[in-house]
């Protein structure tokens, strides 16, 4: 490299990150964007179905949405570790111009695909720049960390949740998903209160927040965004509780975002949509 030059850093493509229950024959807005950032009509997608152990009858939801919107689909069941290490699967993989997360167990897309030549693939091609989408159990595998169980009816308390690390696509979050219609604000409560310093996002079905290069996340779909931010907290006793205690957590912020809205990431503030014209 000569002297005075440096190498252009191509950023990260969008993350898609869907609340589950995304339309996929009528008002489909957040497959058709994910279409149109995957490139539209001819560009390749590999959808990824490790986390369902109904593998079938997830491709038979998602193929027929994703062709009829134009794109070329490749569906990678892998049901274990030596799928996942296939290097015909990888390829598949690496030569996708987007990738899509489904639904199903979150604990078993990091269980099954760390650390293996499809999990190198996903990780290369969305740092290539190509968008990666995750919908249901896809998107809470993302975050950094994952909550993968707990009550969302019951009381916060210190185990309302269990979590386990996730890919750390999207760093310093947690993410759930199905989120009003479940009631799992109390599950996120509990996890933020545990550590105050992760970013809580909850998707709610049909929803999506999108998340660009700049770190600027846009809202698409039909329901809301919950955003907890637990940075100002000033007091918890997750320390020092029991098991079933219930929890105090006092100066949580909290924002609820509809479609349009956006959310800064580095500063951590919402932003109202942008107007049509808008200089």
């Amino acid at each position: 490299m000569r002297a005075g030059h440096s190498k252009r850093v191509t950023p990260p493509g969008p993350l898609v990150i869907i609340g589950g229950h995304e339309h996929k024959r009528r008002d489909r807005e957040i497959l058709e964007r994910f279409a149109r950032l995957c490139g539209g009509r001819g560009a390749a997608v590999a959808v990824l179905g490790v986390a369902s152990e109904r593998p079938r009858a997830v491709e038979e939801a998602y193929r027929p949405a994703l062709e009829d919107l134009g794109l070329r689909v490749a569906f990678l069941e892998l049901a274990d570790r030596p799928a996942a290490q296939d290097e015909a699967a990888a390829r598949r993989v690496e030569e996708a111009d987007g990738l899509f997360f489904t639904g199903g167990d979150q604990l078993r897309i990091t269980s099954l695909l760390g650390g293996t030549r499809v999990d190198a693939a996903v990780r290369a091609r969305w740092q290539a720049g190509a968008p990666l989408a995750g919908t249901s159990a896809g998107a809470s595998a993302l975050s950094s960390t994952m909550i993968v169980g707990g009550d969302g009816d019951a009381t916060p308390a210190r185990n309302t949740i269990e979590m386990a690390p996730g890919l750390g696509l999207l760093p310093n979050s947690v993410i759930d998903q199905h989120f009003a219609q479940r009631g799992r604000i109390g599950r996120l409560l509990s996890a933020l209160a545990q550590n105050p310093a992760v970013l809580g996002i909850g998707v709610d079905e049909d929803t999506a927040f999108i998340v660009g290069a700049d770190g600027v996340c846009e809202v698409a779909g039909s329901r809301t965004v919950t955003v907890l931010d637990g940075t100002q907290v000033s007091a918890t006793n997750a320390s020092e509780l029991g098991g079933d205690e219930a929890l105090a957590v006092t100066d949580m912020r909290l924002h609820v975002l509809p479609a349009g809205w956006r959310f800064d990431l580095h500063r951590r503030r919402p932003l109202p949509p942008e107007r049509a014209g808008r200089s």
